[in-house]
């Protein structure tokens, strides 16, 4: 079959499309025929090396994280799904691999896919759907009343949190750019900061929420923002002591994360804020609990672009421009 691969860690090398032998699900798998692959930031980053101490992938390995097909094969202990299922999924780390035309996948990662939307749509949702929910779900609780600020309103997290967030009954802030403002107040958000113009720490106070996916200093700025009793979560970094043991990483990585989060940490602990980095796992049954939202017409994916698969390098090279609003997907059905 035909995939893109990473035949080494390079910043910017182009994947190699090459023909790859067919995958074979194990007991506990489901065999996908990937019509649709979604691209994330994430990709890139894996290609460059730059997470190969974290999640040591040994080239040549297929890339891709986001995944929207027909299941065509089953394990033996599979019950959840059968023959001709529409599903999609984010596969766990170190089983990646969704640029290519067939992937296996643990049960336990995949959902049916959302019946409202196509097989394009549901392939942006995996990843930043589930990084949104186990952000202000599962780690902040946040609730009907309280607020939060999602920086990077357009981009494929901020798009898919601020619906959540609004969902949940929390008041919503963002930032973005001027040219992207109408964007963020149709996907509900009540208070728009155009960061071309306004500084948000000076404009925002009192948050029990700040969801951040940009630089360091951004990060530090928004301690300003939360209350005491406050939640500061990355998905940009730096990484902390309880990502590093939840990744089983050795001493020496667990003292390298530490030291990496020590200034933040220290900051958020003394304005009583409890900072955390969230880095995303695979999870079938959150993604299912997605699935219902979307077919209720809560939440909408956000696609910017849909490439053919012999153009997923240049999808790639579009995902790192960092213009991309909402997600872009390559199709291959």
């Amino acid at each position: 079959m035909k995939a893109f691969i990473v035949d080494r860690y390079r910043k910017n090398e182009p994947l190699r499309c090459g023909d790859v032998p067919e995958p074979i699900p194990g007991q506990d798998d489901v065999l996908v025929d990937v019509h649709a692959a979604g691209l994330n930031p994430l990709d890139a980053k894996i290609r460059d090396g730059a997470f190969k101490a974290v999640i040591p992938y040994r080239p040549p390995f297929i890339l891709g994280h986001d995944v929207a097909g027909i299941v065509v094969g089953i394990g033996s202990n599979v019950r959840r799904f059968k023959l001709g299922d529409e599903v999609y999924a984010r596969p766990r780390d170190g089983r990646i691999g969704t640029f290519a035309e067939r992937i296996a996948i643990d049960q336990a990662d995949v959902a049916l896919k959302p019946e409202t939307i196509g097989m394009a749509e549901a392939a942006s949702i995996p990843l930043v759907g589930l990084t949104a929910w186990q952000a202000l779900v599962e780690q902040a609780g946040l609730e009907k009343g309280q607020k939060v600020l999602i920086h990077a309103g357009t981009g494929g997290v901020g798009t898919f949190a601020i619906q959540l967030a609004k969902h949940l009954g929390a008041t919503v802030a963002t930032t973005t750019s001027t040219a992207n403002v109408d964007l963020v107040k149709r996907l509900g958000a009540d208070i728009v900061i155009d960061y071309r113009k306004q500084e948000f720490d000076k404009l925002l106070s009192g948050y029990d929420v700040v969801l951040n996916s940009l630089d360091g200093a951004t990060l530090r700025k928004s301690l300003d923002v939360l209350k005491p009793g406050g939640k500061l979560i990355s998905i940009s970094g730096p990484p902390d002591p309880d990502f590093a043991r939840a990744q089983g990483m050795n001493w020496l990585l667990r003292q390298v994360m530490r030291l990496l989060s020590l200034g933040i940490r220290r900051r958020a602990a003394a304005r009583d804020i409890d900072y955390s980095f969230l880095f995303m796992r695979a999870n079938g049954s959150q993604l299912g609990q997605i699935t219902a939202l979307v077919d209720k017409g809560i939440i909408r994916p956000v696609v910017d672009r849909i490439f053919p698969f012999d153009g997923t390098n240049e999808a790639l090279a579009f995902v790192e421009t960092g213009r991309v609003k909402g997600k872009v997907v390559v199709k291959l059905r």
